[in-house]
């Protein structure tokens, strides 16, 4: 793969449930850690419209077509309005990763989602569409659901994009970026 490939990293804002929007903040690197670009969008906290958001922000970014891939932190923005990354990938034609740090416990999303959503077989389905995999990293492993390259390609990225611990870059950067425009000053770990 090509050094200092465009890679997007988007992550939501801290927010407090019951409210109605939570930022959400794009940001372009090329890696390994060159800032490019900063977008931003606001969802629904729990709503549906986060796959829908995704794709007009960066439809509309003057990098569109530099943009190689797109690193999202996790499956769900602002609680669970879940990503449909199927969606994304086909509507921008760019390669799209969902990213966390820790095994997400499905039966316990699964009763959340249960307990609070009267679709919630629709957004369990979209968290378990999907096969998540390990990405292995100098410290602990990453765990991922990707759609558009072969896996190997997107381990490549996330490789390339780990300037230092464990996450990449463009996704540490739109955590700080994301918090810092809600809180005043970036804290807390992506």
């Amino acid at each position: 793969m090509k050094q200092q490939i465009r890679v997007l990293g988007i992550d939501d804002s801290p927010f407090k449930f019951g409210t109605g929007n939570a930022l959400v903040v794009g940001v372009l690197v090329r890696v390994p850690s060159y800032l490019e670009s900063v977008m931003k969008t606001e969802v629904v906290v729990d709503g549906t419209d986060s796959t829908e958001k995704i794709i007009g922000m960066v439809s509309k970014s003057h990098y569109r077509e530099q943009i190689k891939a797109i690193l999202i932190d996790g499956i769900a923005l602002a609680g669970f309005n879940l990503i449909d990354i199927e969606h994304a990938h086909a509507e921008l034609e760019i390669p799209v990763l969902t990213l966390t740090r820790d095994r997400p416990d499905l039966e316990k999303m699964k009763s959340a989602l249960m307990k609070h959503f009267d679709d919630w077989k629709q957004r369990y389905a979209l968290i378990v569409r999907h096969e998540l995999r390990e990405i292995a990293t100098e410290h602990k492993p990453l765990y991922a659901s990707g759609l558009g390259l072969e896996w190997s390609e997107f381990e490549e990225i996330v490789r390339l994009s780990t300037v230092r611990g464990v996450v990449p870059e463009p996704l540490r950067m739109a955590h700080l970026i994301a918090s810092a425009m809600t809180r005043g000053e970036s804290y807390g770990r992506p």
